[in-house]
């Protein structure tokens, strides 16, 4: 189940996410790898470039997205690829 680090003012996203599978934990309380995160356009100060990644892990910045759009963001970069060779 891949983990996902959600800011705390996202509570909606969190609670979409986990209805939906994903591990979620608060941005900033996490102890462990992560798979993704995803912040608001205030968070910028986080990272000065939103291409890069925290961690290794991408950043999806949920400013101005449905909720179906930021699931859709964090289903595409977060989750398993499963490329068929076991």
């Amino acid at each position: 189940m891949p983990k996902v680090a959600v800011e705390k003012t996202l509570s909606h996203v969190s609670s979409m996410l986990r209805s939906n599978g994903f591990d979620v934990v608060e941005l900033g309380n996490w102890q462990q790898m992560v798979d993704g995160v995803v912040i608001t356009g205030m968070d910028e100060n986080l990272i000065a470039d939103q291409s890069k990644s925290i961690a290794g892990a991408p950043v999806i910045n949920a400013e101005g997205m449905t909720l179906d759009e930021i699931f859709h963001q964090v289903n595409e970069l977060c989750s398993p690829v499963d490329d068929g060779f076991r």
